[in-house]
């Protein structure tokens, strides 16, 4: 082994558990192994920055602005609305024709962009016809992950697959190159889910206050010159024995008292910080003489607005709260909750953040963190508290899900929805017939949207997920890396001291698993990057045909279903709440190993 290699592994491993345990931004990770790569001379400078310009990346970022165009012009909504007419069935039938549909759409347009449609819509079929919400989300999810492995373009993993492989020597993929494969699978999967939805948890009968527990507040409300409390000492006033209000100091020139006693008079510029549930909460927007400066929840695991400095002066009775689901690409991610409340959105005022659960947000954890550095991430949930009548103007939100039971759905340019339509059409028909590449059909397809006005590119600037790019930009290098040094040949060389003399489903059989567990880990596509070239080596190596084993890393990079980090939408649906990690290692281990199973078979029988 060579310095080079052992320095690529060095910087693999470190990469691996950056990954893993999300110590940064997955955009940053990937800056941080271009440069590491170029000082440590394992690629040159053209080579470090070429995934900017990988076919795979490019063709990755124009299917994604595509789908920004399907969803702004309400095609992927008018493809899924129907299935609110489908609530009359049976569960057990309901459940596995959600599954069909959403599979069958993700297989043309970016599996995250139909799974976010699909939350809306199914949080608002849930409250509106008492189906049960916590059962579809995870099967729509896995469900969109299996549809978008069975055409070339339905996710940007069987992009960078192909690409790599190409760059390596090998054939490239036709559209539906193997899409009899992943219909198998789809197929095997709805049976396996529909049987296993009865282990997902039922729908919680919480009301949107015990969901965010914001029935305790700390607010912080000053005594103006007109409120009828100065000159009363406490016991004379409503904050005196009180079980829903409950006086926890009073700061008076800059002088702060911890234990004010029932014999302190009031006066005007008193600070008093009040420990109160919502109801009351609201009563003291109408009290005369309270100016309400902050807002401070005192729940475990929700953290509220501090340093709030302007009055609420809309009326209780025209409030209503709305839960916002952040997705990647939403300009608030990174934002804190102070930065937040100072920048507009849409006349609305952050209430609540609650986290995403993962391995460093641990309860523990996010209590010791000053709220002032707790900022948002994908998966997160939002709570602002918005006059009705502009709840519609969340709509103009980018990259953010509504999920709240008054929202009110923005209408869609029947016309630009039949431009848009068509012009994905002409772009699966040219790409699937073969007469234009998929990068050159979805970048025609971008420019037809733009033309005729379907989308504006000032929109794609901010809803594009730009970490994604990123992070194929950074991991392409690494893969470029590991050819070089030789450290892909010195892996198939030791897997060939192993697989030795061993059949053909032991060794397909090793490398599907070897690349499902990685991608349980890190981002599937990353896992496509480090496997594909590992993969073909030990083909070469063995004088076997490549194609088997670029399906099975196709294949495992794409089925994460064990872990809710590996795949994007997986992460999404785990934010919400409802599932618990136990949810994905038990339903998706049990999914991911017959896959397993059944892959290996399937594609050991090319060989």
């Amino acid at each position: 082994m060579t310095i080079e290699i052992i320095l690529v592994f060095s910087i693999l491993l470190i990469t691996i558990v950056l990954f893993a345990f999300e110590v940064f931004p997955v955009d940053k990770i990937a800056l941080f192994i271009i440069v590491s790569l170029a000082i440590c001379g394992l690629v040159n400078p053209e080579e470090a920055i070429s995934g900017f310009s990988n076919t795979a990346t490019i063709t990755v970022l124009a299917l994604m602005i595509v789908a920004i165009g399907m969803e702004d012009t309400g095609v992927i909504s008018t493809l899924a609305r129907f299935l609110k007419k489908l609530h009359i069935l049976p569960f057990i039938i309901l459940l596995p024709v959600f599954m069909f549909i959403t599979a069958g759409i993700s297989a043309f347009i970016s599996t995250t962009a139909v799974v976010i449609v699909f939350i809306k819509i199914i949080s608002e079929i849930s409250k509106r016809f008492k189906l049960p919400e916590s059962k579809l989300l995870l099967p729509i999810s896995f469900a969109g992950i299996l549809g978008g492995s069975c055409t070339l373009m339905g996710t940007s993993t069987n992009l960078i697959v192909n690409s790599v492989a190409l760059n390596l020597g090998a054939e490239r993929f036709s559209f539906f190159e193997f899409s009899l494969y992943g219909i198998v699978f789809l197929a095997v999967s709805i049976v396996i889910i529909t049987i296993a939805s009865k282990w997902l948890p039922g729908e919680k009968k919480e009301t949107i206050e015990d969901e965010y527990k914001i029935e305790n507040y700390v607010t912080s409300v000053v005594v103006t010159e007109n409120s009828s409390l100065i000159g009363k000492k406490i016991e004379d006033t409503f904050l005196f024995n009180n079980e829903d209000i409950s006086l926890l100091k009073i700061s008076r020139n800059n002088q702060t008292n911890n234990a004010p006693g029932r014999y302190m008079t009031l006066k005007k510029g008193d600070k008093l910080l009040l420990l109160c549930n919502l109801d009351n909460l609201m009563r003291l927007n109408e009290f005369k003489g309270l100016d309400i400066h902050e807002r401070l929840n005192v729940s475990e695991t929700v953290y509220k607005l501090e340093d709030v400095e302007e009055e609420e002066k809309d009326n209780p009775e025209n409030l209503g709260f709305a839960e916002l689901l952040i997705l990647p690409g939403s300009v608030l991610i990174g934002k804190s909750l102070k930065e937040i409340r100072r920048q507009s959105i849409q006349n609305a005022t952050p209430i609540a953040i609650r986290k995403r659960k993962n391995i460093r947000n641990t309860r523990e954890r996010l209590i010791r963190k000053d709220i002032k550095q707790i900022a948002l991430k994908p998966g997160d949930r939002l709570l602002v508290e918005i006059p009705k009548q502009d709840i519609p103007r969340l709509e103009l939100l980018e990259n953010v899900a509504i999920l709240q039971e008054h929202e009110i759905p923005t209408e869609k340019n029947n016309f630009k929805k039949s431009i848009a339509f068509g012009i994905l059409l002409l772009i699966i028909g040219l790409a699937a017939s073969g007469l234009l590449t998929i990068l050159i059909s979805s970048l025609l397809g971008v420019a037809l949207l733009l033309l005729s006005n379907c989308i504006k590119l000032t929109d794609v600037y901010h809803r594009v997920n730009w970490q994604v790019v990123f992070l194929l930009a950074g991991m392409i290098p690494l893969g470029v890396a590991i050819h070089n040094t030789g450290a892909d040949q010195w892996i198939s060389d030791q897997l060939l001291m192993v697989l030795s003399g061993k059949s053909n489903i032991i060794i397909i059989g090793l490398i599907f698993l070897i690349t499902m567990i990685m991608s349980g880990v890190i981002s599937n596509n990353a896992t496509a990057i480090i496997m594909t070239p590992i993969a073909i080596s030990v083909a070469v190596g063995l004088e076997l045909p490549f194609k088997p084993f670029i399906l099975a890393v196709l294949f495992g990079a794409n089925f994460s279903f064990f872990t809710p980090m590996g795949y994007q939408t997986n992460t999404l649906i785990y934010g919400m709440g409802f599932y618990k990690f136990r949810h994905f290692l038990i339903i998706g281990g049990i999914l991911s190993l017959v896959l397993w199973i059944l892959g290996t078979f399937m594609l050991s029988s090319l060989l």
